[in-house]
């Protein structure tokens, strides 16, 4: 299956990532890799933020990694609420 085009996040919604990845708080990921599938959920601290390719990646510290327009929520902040 081909890799859909990258759609950037919100800034807003980038800097809570930030905001947790400075902090090391730990925190509980909610992301769908797959449409049509339901979401899955993954908890850790989030290590790093990076761009590889054109495309922006989280990395926890266990080596989790997520491409950020995979994302639904970070804890209980929905990406879709950030404009």
């Amino acid at each position: 299956m081909a890799t859909a085009p990258y759609k950037p996040i919100s800034c807003s919604f980038y800097d809570e990532l930030e905001a947790h990845a400075t902090t090391g708080q730990p925190c509980t990921l909610t992301y769908r890799t797959e449409p049509d599938t339901p979401p899955s959920t993954y908890h850790g601290i989030i290590q790093d933020l990076y761009i590889r390719d054109k495309v922006e990646y989280l990395r926890l510290q266990d080596g989790f990694e997520l491409r950020l327009d995979n994302l639904l929520a970070l804890d209980d902040k929905e990406l879709r609420n950030y404009c």
